[in-house]
């Protein structure tokens, strides 16, 4: 295998983690600046006030995105199992 197949092999590795992550992060990220503000707002500094509202959330992402995150995942993955003979001989 040369240098330039298993850089490439690594980008796609990554592009398929940041994909998959990107609508977790993002909502876990905007739910957290909301509950701040308003935690900031109020003056209440309670923890379960911006754990709970974030893992609902999350769970929502999950529900709403799983099926395209598995997708994204499957087919990465289908496609680098399928590869595998052409990396071998290369």
């Amino acid at each position: 295998m040369s240098p330039e197949t298993v850089i490439s092999l690594a980008q796609q590795a990554l592009w398929a983690m940041f994909l998959v992550s990107a609508p977790i992060l993002g909502v876990a990220l905007v739910v957290g600046l909301l509950i701040s503000l308003v935690q900031a707002a109020t003056q209440l500094n309670e923890m379960t006030l911006s754990f709970v509202p974030k893992a609902i959330a999350i769970g929502l992402t999950l529900v709403i995105a799983g099926p395209w995150m598995l997708h994204v995942m499957t087919d990465f993955t289908v496609r680098l199992i399928q590869s595998i003979p052409q990396l071998l001989q290369s």
